[in-house]
């Protein structure tokens, strides 16, 4: 609060002679100031939104009992991606040939592409539904990759997919075509 000094000396006399007195500063005390400087800080504190963390929403198939009643994919309708090492992606459509001619390299920077011609050549061909990509990220990959390739998948707005464990077959064709044939 603020104080000020009000002592006199006697009464008030006017004239020749009187000394003045002296006109002492007023103090004001900050001690309530602070008390209400850290009940805004505490108030401001509590109320905040702390930032919520970012997930990607993933839709899972129910689980059956009978196989008959799980998702089939039709094999003209399937794209299956390979993640490699440094950042290379490998593609085959269908089924992979005994021969692996359908078996294709590309990059994370070509991959859209190649999802987007497969998905119109589905949707012009079968129905939408019918579209599935199977990811197998291989040893190499890293978890870099396989986020990028989930965002391309909510990118190409892509309904179905499935991350599946790479094959021995297939896992030693990337191994090869990466130029590490002792894998």
């Amino acid at each position: 609060m603020a104080e000020m000094d009000t002592s006199s000396q006697g009464g008030h006399k006017k004239g020749p002679g009187v000394k003045k007195s002296k006109k002492l500063s007023t103090r004001v005390d900050l001690t309530p100031m602070v008390d209400l400087g850290f009940l805004l800080i505490t108030f401001f504190i509590f109320t905040t939104t702390m930032s919520q963390p970012t997930a990607m929403k993933l839709n899972l198939p129910k689980d059956t009992e009978n196989p008959e009643e799980q998702n089939k994919a039709k094999e003209s309708g399937t794209l299956t991606l390979l993640l490699g090492s440094n950042n290379n992606v490998f593609y085959y459509e269908g089924v992979l040939a005994p021969d692996a001619s359908n078996f294709k390299s590309s990059s994370f920077g070509e991959i859209r592409e190649v999802i987007t011609n497969k998905k119109s050549w589905v949707i012009q061909n079968m129905k939408e539904s019918d579209f599935v990509v199977v990811i197998k990220p291989s040893d190499g990959c890293t978890y870099k990759n396989v986020v990028d390739i989930l965002d391309e998948m909510s990118i190409n707005v892509v309904k179905k997919y499935a991350m599946v464990d790479i094959s021995e077959v297939e896992a030693k064709l990337v191994a090869i075509t990466e130029g590490n044939p002792a894998k």
